[in-house]
């Protein structure tokens, strides 16, 4: 089942729905228009390469906040020590 990104032109919210063939239109969540603009989605490839690169981002990522956390931490001790 495809999901599909619209935006409400009553009140310009953005959002996605899954559409089926037997699923009633969708309508905005926010205020339950149904005068939606159907968006262009953009499309996900998935391969090796782009698993390592994400892989890869995801553990910098992770550096960083572990990094960042040690820093507040030793920061705290110091600050809070007797």
């Amino acid at each position: 089942m495809p999901i599909f990104e619209y935006e409400c032109r009553t009140c310009g919210h953005q959002f996605e729905a899954l559409v089926g063939p037997t699923f009633p239109a969708p309508t905005c969540p926010e205020c339950q228009a149904s005068d939606l603009e159907q968006k262009i989605s953009m499309f996900a490839v998935s391969s090796e390469g782009t698993r390592n690169i994400a892989l890869k981002d995801g553990r910098k990522r992770a550096e960083s906040v572990r990094r960042d956390k040690q820093i507040a931490d030793a920061e705290y001790v110091k600050n809070h020590e007797h």
